[in-house]
């Protein structure tokens, strides 16, 4: 509880809130963690291939501890632009991210689903992510996608789907903006997935067929409504800052100050 100042008690949630390292891009990883210190965030998420830097534990481990700021959580390297970051073995990669997230304290590893194409990988995902978690103590957390939509209909991106609703994880991390993409609601989802939320990327999407990442409240996903939702059931995985700043001009802009 905290008072606050018309001498009120207010009731803090225990969420922490994150700078995700792809915020500041093109900025690099280092950029993060100073924006985060500077301006209060509880943690940074680390997206494994948005630069060199952000591959290497040893200098993320040097980075946490000049700035005193704390990992929070992996993604693991599964875009598809980081296809070839730790090698091309997604099971490999995924039990890396794994290794790096109790290596630097973090609880949570995000990580998508399979590709179509990575069949063998998508085979065993659900109960291999259920193994992977349970040997090592960290949360791996399937992040909610979306279908992709072409001039000739929607494509089957992602295996054994792009909604993690109806599957049997224990863990799940909700995007907003794959939620605008994919036309859901980010309320609906939380409410339908109830205690098997445990991370949050907060942005925000207008329903484009691009995967749009933009600053929470200029798109259609009710992000204030959702996060009072969530303080209200005391919520108590991580909330992450991740959006898409490369037109933002300031740095204070890109991070949210």
């Amino acid at each position: 509880m905290q008072v606050n100042s018309e001498g009120q008690l207010i009731k803090i949630p225990p969420a922490r809130i994150g700078l995700s390292t792809s915020s500041v891009y093109p900025e690099s990883t280092s950029s993060a963690f100073e924006l985060a210190r500077r301006l209060g965030y509880d943690g940074v998420e680390i997206m494994i291939g948005i630069d060199p830097v952000a591959a290497d534990m040893d200098a993320v481990e040097k980075l946490r501890d000049y700035h005193g700021v704390p990992v929070l959580s992996i993604h693991s390297p599964c875009l598809l632009i980081s296809q070839r970051v730790w090698g091309t073995d997604p099971w490999a990669k995924l039990e890396r991210s794994v290794e790096a997230a109790r290596r630097l304290d973090a609880d949570v590893v995000v990580v998508h689903p399979p590709f179509r194409w990575q069949r063998d990988y998508a085979r065993g995902f659900v109960e291999g992510v259920r193994r992977l978690a349970e040997s090592s103590g960290i949360l791996v957390s399937v992040e909610n996608m979306y279908p992709w939509r072409t001039p000739g209909g929607e494509l089957k991106a992602y295996m054994p789907g792009w909604d993690p609703t109806e599957l049997d994880y224990d863990d799940l991390t909700l995007d907003f903006s794959h939620a605008s993409t994919a036309s859901q609601r980010s309320i609906d989802l939380v409410r339908s997935w109830g205690p098997r939320l445990r991370h949050v990327h907060l942005t925000d999407g207008t329903g484009s067929v691009k995967d749009e990442h933009l600053v929470p409240g200029r798109g259609d996903q009710q992000a204030g409504l959702v996060l009072q939702y969530l303080a209200e059931r005391n919520f108590s995985g991580h909330v992450v800052l991740e959006v898409n700043s490369r037109k933002s001009g300031t740095r204070p802009g890109a991070a949210g100050g």
